[in-house]
């Protein structure tokens, strides 16, 4: 960045961080009206610091910075509203959501937006034992705010309304295109469709489609980035899934 930049107790959120140096750590944020960057926290890591308990994910938080270069550096924070526990598949699913927002946002781009769906999905996180309805949600709404909008209602070629009883392949570069067949990784109903972008996820079909949709759209948009904590989260349903068939 060519000039510095001072921001006093703005709401931003903690992406992820690591070890920097001796004492310090190296910080992803974002933050709702400047967008994600990166942070040194000076001396965080020793146990006399007041940050230490503050800097961790899906704390909603007062952030002040100054930034003079790419990497600026942290100089408050304090939190913002009640603290936030995940656990569980919440707190994998938090996981996921932040490394979407690291490999999709760019740098310094404001996404105020996805922020607001950010906060909103982690609290929806922190208050539910299952997470997958909030994640098709959120993953639905980024990539409308970021304009890879998941069009359910259209078809792609011709615009016209979603026949329920058709089937169609979902294109992640274009969206629904009606076909003959009903078998196949990306080919889905009408019906299912239109139960997608209605988010009606209370039915397990739907739900279930919605993931097998969307993963495949992401991995597109990822351009072949793989990532870990989804990794870890279907790795869990297996083995859950396992076990129920051992019993």
């Amino acid at each position: 960045m060519s000039s510095s930049q001072r921001v006093q107790q703005h709401p931003a959120y903690l992406l992820h961080h690591r070890p920097f140096r001796d004492t310090s750590l190296l910080l992803d944020i974002f933050s709702r009206d400047h967008g994600r960057f990166a942070l040194v926290a000076r001396g965080a890591r020793t146990q006399k610091s007041r940050l230490k308990p503050l800097l961790r994910p899906f704390m909603p938080l007062q952030l002040s910075w100054l930034l003079r270069s790419d990497l600026g550096t942290l100089t408050g924070a304090e939190l913002d509203g009640r603290p936030l526990c995940l656990s569980g598949d919440g707190l994998m699913s938090g996981y996921y959501v932040n490394e979407l927002l690291l490999h999709l946002l760019h740098r310094h781009d404001p996404q105020p937006e996805v922020f607001t769906a950010y906060s909103q999905t982690i609290q929806r996180l922190a208050a539910t034992g299952d997470p997958a309805p909030a994640l098709r949600v959120f993953e639905i709404e980024l990539l409308k705010l970021l304009g890879y909008a998941a069009t359910f209602a259209h078809e792609a070629e011709t615009h016209d309304a979603v026949d329920p009883g058709a089937n169609y392949e979902y294109r992640p570069e274009q969206g629904p295109v009606k076909v003959n067949r009903a078998a196949g990784p990306m080919i889905f109903s009408g019906a299912t469709l239109i139960a997608i972008g209605q988010h009606r996820f209370d039915d397990p079909d739907v739900l279930r489609s919605a993931s097998r949709l969307l993963k495949n759209v992401i991995a597109h948009h990822l351009g072949g980035k793989q990532l870990k904590s989804r990794k870890v989260l279907v790795d869990l349903q297996r083995s859950r899934v396992k076990m129920v068939a051992d019993k």
